[in-house]
C-alpha cells in the first residue's frame, strides 16, 4: 500500500490511523489496538508518519522509524486548530494529518533515548 501520509492519534489501547492518498483523500481512518500497530505499518510503503508530540509519541517514533517510515511530531496547539467537527480520535487524525501538510507547521523529529535522558537530567535539577 503506497500513501502520501499516515497520522496517529496515539492512545493508551487504542489507536486511531488514518492514511492519506496522493491526492490528499482518506485511504481509511481506523481503529487499531496496540500489538497491531507496527505490523499495520509493516504493510505499509515507507513514507511520513505523523503524530502528536505527547507522552508516548518519542517511544512510537523510533519504533516506527525502525520499519524504514520517516516519523515527524507535530505541537498538539497546531493541530488544535485544524480539528473540525467534534473532538474524537477519528477527528483527530484527520486533523493531525490535515495540519502536516500546511506549509508553515514546524515539524519535530523523535527524540533519542540520550537526548530523552538529558532532558530528564536536565527537568531534575
Amino acid at each position: 500500500m503506497n500513501y502520501k501520509l499516515i497520522s496517529i492519534d496515539l492512545a493508551k489501547t487504542v489507536f486511531q490511523v488514518a492514511a492519506f492518498n496522493p491526492d490528499n483523500t482518506i485511504a481509511f481512518n481506523r481503529k487499531i489496538n496496540r500489538p497491531a500497530l507496527l505490523d499495520t505499518l509493516r504493510q505499509c510503503e515507507p513514507t511520513l508518519v505523523v503524530m502528536e508530540a505527547c507522552y508516548s509519541a518519542n517511544y512510537w517514533g523510533r519504533a516506527i522509524e525502525k520499519l524504514g517510515h520517516t516519523v515527524k511530531l507535530i505541537p498538539a496547539r497546531m493541530v488544535k486548530a485544524m480539528l473540525v467537527g467534534n473532538k474524537n480520535d477519528a477527528n483527530d487524525a484527520v486533523a493531525i494529518g490535515e495540519t502536516a501538510g500546511r506549509p508553515k507547521v514546524s515539524l519535530l523529529r523523535p527524540k533519542t533515548v540520550e537526548q530523552q535522558d538529558i532532558q530528564s537530567l536536565l527537568r531534575i535539577r
